[in-house]
C-alpha cells in the first residue's frame, strides 16, 4: 500500500532572473534618434555615413541585447527547505535538471556584501564545494531572499 505525505517544506521559492531591462525600449530609442536624426542627415550629407553607421552598430547592439535577454528568461531555480535537507533544482534552456540536496545541518549561507550591506552573492557552501543561489537576480531581490532563506535555513537546523 502506497502513503502519501502531507508535509510542507519550511521555505519554497522559484528564482528567475531579473527582467527589468527591455530591449522593447531600446528599439523605440533608436527610432525616435533616427526620427529626430534624419533632418540633419538629409541636411548635411556629410553625416550620412557616420550617421547611418551608429544606427547600424546601436541596432547590433540591441540585437545581441535582446537574443541575450530571451536566453537568460528560460533559467530558472527552485530552492526547497525542508526539515531534513535543502533542495536547488537548477533548469535552463538547452540544459537539462539539475538536483542538488544537502543536508541543512551541513551547509551554511555564505553572503557577499559590499560597503553599503547590500548582497551582492548567496553561497552555499558545503564541504569545500561553494554552489551559488540566485546569481541573476537583482540586489534588492537578492537581499529579501537571503533573509527569508536563512530563517528557513535555521530552522531546519534546529528540527
Amino acid at each position: 500500500m502506497q502513503t502519501s505525505t502531507t508535509t510542507s517544506p519550511l521555505f519554497s521559492a522559484t528564482l528567475r532572473p531579473d527582467r527589468s531591462l527591455r530591449a522593447a525600449g531600446g528599439w523605440i530609442g533608436l527610432a525616435v534618434a533616427g526620427l529626430l536624426g534624419l533632418p540633419f542627415l538629409v541636411a548635411v550629407p556629410e553625416f550620412i555615413l557616420p550617421g547611418t553607421a551608429g544606427f547600424v552598430l546601436a541596432g547590433g547592439g540591441l540585437t545581441a541585447f535582446s537574443w541575450r535577454q530571451a536566453r537568460r528568461a528560460k533559467l530558472v531555480e527552485q530552492v526547497t527547505v525542508w526539515t531534513d535537507q535543502v533542495e536547488i533544482l537548477t533548469n535552463g534552456r538547452r540544459q537539462e535538471k539539475k538536483l542538488r540536496r544537502f543536508d541543512p545541518k551541513k551547509v551554511r549561507l555564505v553572503l557577499k556584501r559590499d560597503d553599503n550591506e547590500r548582497t551582492l552573492a548567496m553561497h552555499l557552501r558545503h564541504g569545500a564545494d561553494l554552489i551559488e543561489v540566485g546569481g541573476f537576480m537583482a540586489v534588492a531581490d537578492k537581499s529579501s531572499f537571503a533573509r527569508a532563506f536563512g530563517r528557513a535555513l535555521r530552522k531546519a537546523r534546529a528540527s
